[in-house]
């Protein structure tokens, strides 16, 4: 087991030393946050940026549904509607629809087969 410290709920965190992850994100400061943390602050984020900015997610199938959800995994949302068409530069695009952390609906657009990130932003309704 490794230890780090986080820097967002001051706790000194335990991680498997076998993982792939290190358990923690690192902000440009060089400070660390577990990954509890970083799903807390990503909500935040969207409940703040939700119409003015396109925030970058990851559209994942989990036990054969489509989600939406943050890198570690710790804030997600089940995909209501999923569309699946052309587009002219990557081939393929998905466009999603899912009820955000604000109970809004988002929508979220992933270009490509070749990635899982999906840029979503709240609809304005």
């Amino acid at each position: 087991m490794t230890t780090f410290y986080c820097d967002e709920c001051k706790i000194n965190k335990t991680h498997p030393s076998d993982s792939c992850t290190t358990g923690y994100g690192v902000r440009d400061d060089g400070s660390k946050i577990c990954f509890d943390c970083c799903g807390i602050r990503d909500k935040q984020i969207m409940i703040k940026a939700g119409n003015s900015k396109t925030l970058p997610l990851y559209l994942v199938v989990k036990e054969a549904q489509w989600w939406v959800t943050n890198w570690p995994n710790t804030l997600s949302f089940q995909v209501h509607h999923l569309r699946k068409g052309k587009h002219n530069i990557a081939g393929t695009r998905y466009d999603v629809w899912f009820q955000g952390p604000d109970n809004k609906t988002w929508h979220g657009t992933q270009y490509g087969d070749w990635t899982q990130i999906v840029h979503c932003k709240r609809i304005k309704k």
